[in-house]
């Protein structure tokens, strides 16, 4: 029977409060311009298979033991793992979860609200024509002297910190809850409309080939390992986000249904997103940069150019804000919910003290774009370190632990009760992926990360 515990932190009002803050959680930044680009490279239709069969086998099962953990526990990640390990007799130790999940929030945080501030800053430039008509050199040279400049980033990076403090100050209804339900289906109603924006004005059969057309001959070994990568990173696994919104769900709401929900909406938003974007960089016959270059500067050469592009741009940076802002109060509420349980602290304080931290570390990853880019750590800027062992180390690690702790330490009673998964075949499927398949696949892909050679098919 399912342990009836209460958070003290409130709780979600419903299951599609908790679908849209796990989806928010997911969809970020990197989700609407890295999986297009990554689906085109790697094979187009053959990869989203693969990828689809990876958020199956190793995505959803290291969700559901994530969520499991903060319904059980319905406290913040450390404590939650504690309260299990106690309840199981298992060691203590195993805290270390929590403290990982915590740490990767905050520091992946303190970049991601820098690159977040990009994206105001252009959505600024675009709503008043700076871009308009303006050609390649001039958008690369445009990039370069934004980067260049700290005290424009630190003001920017500063707002959208102070925003993000703001949110999640209020409390899980009235902050989290208030503002996923109002920004995840604007971001849908923005991403629908560029889709359509640029099925009129893009060449649409071309972008839907250059990411859709399953093309298996570029399939290899590689291409395996970064979809099952890509599976993992774009759910925002092993941060103790999905923890600490799996201690607000009702004891009503099944795990297994709502994490397939999120998944699937979590692919549905980086497929639509590639629909949005690449039809309008090959109808400019433009090159499809990864990462920022595309954002920045690609994306803004074609709309400056095209009929509506001020518009539709605005728009885009606009759908880029929300996805960013949906992702920072995942980041950021892990941290927030342990300062309040370790030092009974007001909300208010935890969020200025989690907030203040991020954006404290944010300087660094703003003066290794310009004043400090000459300072290396083992060969690495600031930003590049974090990143480094953030999504390197950190998050493949966690998501390792977790699936391992849940699936071979917690009671299969317990799990049973939690996640109420009736069919026979379909828990025989869970335990297979979470206790066998996931891990090893995460490891995997930590291993090819650090950029260890793990080619077994030779």
């Amino acid at each position: 029977m399912a342990i009836n515990r209460t958070s003290s932190h409130g709780e979600w009002s419903s299951r599609t409060a908790f679908i849209l803050a796990a989806t928010g959680s997911a969809v970020g930044l990197g989700n609407i311009w890295k999986f297009p680009y990554i689906a085109g490279e790697n094979g187009g239709g053959a990869f989203v298979i693969i990828y689809i069969l990876c958020v199956l086998f190793i995505g959803i099962p290291i969700m559901l033991s994530e969520v499991y953990l903060g319904k059980r526990g319905r406290l913040n990640p450390i404590a939650s793992i504690n309260y299990i390990s106690e309840k199981e007799n298992r060691s203590n130790k195993w805290q270390i979860i929590g403290f990982i999940g915590i740490l990767a929030g905050i520091l992946i945080l303190s970049y991601y609200s820098v690159i977040a501030g990009w994206t105001m800053a252009y959505g600024a430039r675009t709503a008043f024509g700076v871009i308009n008509d303006i050609d390649a050199a001039g958008a690369a040279l445009m990039f370069t002297e934004f980067i260049s400049d700290p005290e424009r980033l630190l003001a920017w990076h500063t707002i959208f910190s102070i925003i993000t403090i703001i949110v999640v100050s209020r409390g899980v209804k009235s902050g989290l809850e208030s503002a996923v339900t109002r920004l995840m289906p604007a971001l849908l109603v923005l991403l629908i409309a560029l889709v359509i924006y640029s099925s009129i004005e893009g060449d649409f059969y071309n972008g839907i080939r250059f990411m859709l057309y399953p093309d298996f001959s570029q399939i290899t070994w590689k291409t395996v390992l970064v979809a099952m990568g890509q599976a993992f990173f774009s759910l925002s696994l092993g941060m103790g986000a999905l923890m600490v919104y799996g201690s607000y769900l009702s004891e009503k709401i099944s795990i297994p249904q709502t994490c397939v929900i999120v998944a699937s909406l979590d692919t549905l938003v980086a497929l639509l997103a590639g629909l949005a974007i690449f039809p309008i960089v090959i109808s400019s016959g433009l090159e499809m940069t990864q990462g920022p270059g595309l954002i920045f500067q690609t994306l803004t050469v074609a709309f400056g150019a095209m009929p509506g592009g001020q518009l539709f741009g605005t728009l885009f940076f606009i759908l880029l804000i929300f996805a960013a802002w949906t992702s920072s109060i995942s980041l950021i509420e892990p941290m927030i919910i342990w300062i309040i349980e370790k030092y009974n602290l007001t909300r208010i304080k935890a969020a200025a003290i989690a907030g203040g931290m991020a954006w404290l570390l944010g300087i660094g990853t703003i003066v290794s774009f310009n004043l400090g880019s000459e300072v290396k750590f083992f060969n690495m800027t600031f930003f590049e370190l974090l990143d480094y062992i953030t999504s390197n180390i950190l998050l493949p690690l966690g998501g390792i632990l977790i699936s391992i702790y849940v699936s071979w330490l917690v009671s299969k009673d317990s799990i049973n009760a939690e996640l109420q998964i009736k069919s026979k075949i379909l828990k025989l499927i869970w335990y297979i992926s979470a206790r066998v398949i996931a891990p090893i696949a995460v490891i995997f892909v930590m291993l090819n990360a650090l950029g260890i050679d793990i080619n077994i098919l030779r």
